[in-house]
This record gives C-alpha cells, sequence and structure tokens, in this order.
C-alpha cells in the first residue's frame, strides 16, 4: 500500500514542524490530492490512522481536499480547469496544454497544540 509510506512521510513532515514549533500534540492534518496524484483519499485516511499511531500526531484527524486538473493552454494562453480524462482547453478546445495542477500531494495545514491547556489556548495553525 503505498498510501502507508506516503503517510509515512507526511507524519516525517508534521513531526519536524511539531518540533519546531515546541508543540506538544497535532490536532489536525490537511492534505490537498490532485485527482491525477495516483493517490485514493480513503486509502490515505486509513493509512495516516496506523502511521499516527505513537506519534506526537496520535490523535489527529486528517482531512483532504480534493483538486480538479487545471491546465494552461499552449494556443490561447487562458488556464482552465478540465477533466482527468480531457486535459484540454475549456475555451479553445485545445490540446496543446500544459499541466499545472492536478497531480500534487500537499500538505497544506497541520494545526499544532502549543500549550497545556487546550481550553485557554486554540490550536496553531500552520499553512504550508
Amino acid at each position: 500500500m503505498h498510501e502507508l509510506s506516503l503517510c509515512q512521510d507526511l507524519i516525517d513532515q508534521v513531526t519536524e514542524l511539531a518540533r519546531r514549533h515546541g508543540a506538544r500534540s497535532v490536532a489536525r492534518v490537511k492534505v490537498q490530492i490532485g485527482t491525477l496524484a495516483g493517490v485514493e483519499p480513503v486509502l490515505l485516511e486509513s493509512a495516516f490512522t496506523i502511521a499516527r499511531a505513537g506519534t506526537v500526531a496520535e490523535a489527529a484527524e486528517m482531512v483532504t481536499e480534493v483538486t480538479s486538473p487545471r491546465v494552461l493552454c499552449l494556443t490561447c494562453g487562458r488556464e482552465s480547469e478540465t477533466r482527468a480524462s480531457r486535459l484540454c482547453c475549456a475555451s479553445c478546445d485545445s490540446s496543446d496544454t500544459r499541466l499545472i495542477r492536478g497531480d500534487e500531494l500537499i500538505l497544506a495545514q497541520v494545526e499544532l497544540v502549543v500549550e497545556d491547556d487546550e481550553s485557554q489556548n486554540p490550536p496553531l495553525s500552520q499553512e504550508g
């Protein structure tokens, strides 16, 4: 399951962020997944549950946001969202395009708990 190795890398990144900010735990992790990334959001969330065990992110919630493909048309110069199965320009229908979004896996946001008393201090949000 390649999602598990991806989650282990995510946990490494989150652990380093928590260390740098003196956080005692991680409350929430948000990732953006492009539809062309080859990653199944449900499998990633399941793997995250396994990978977070025994780490600073042990109680963290994972939120996934799926992003649609976006292309830059090399014919008319416009950017547009498109379908994963047809990476053509939405304006002029040219297939001479360059993918600019849709194949990514991004650690977009991490909410850290930095104080002993969570009720007095909300989690620190770290966007990346």
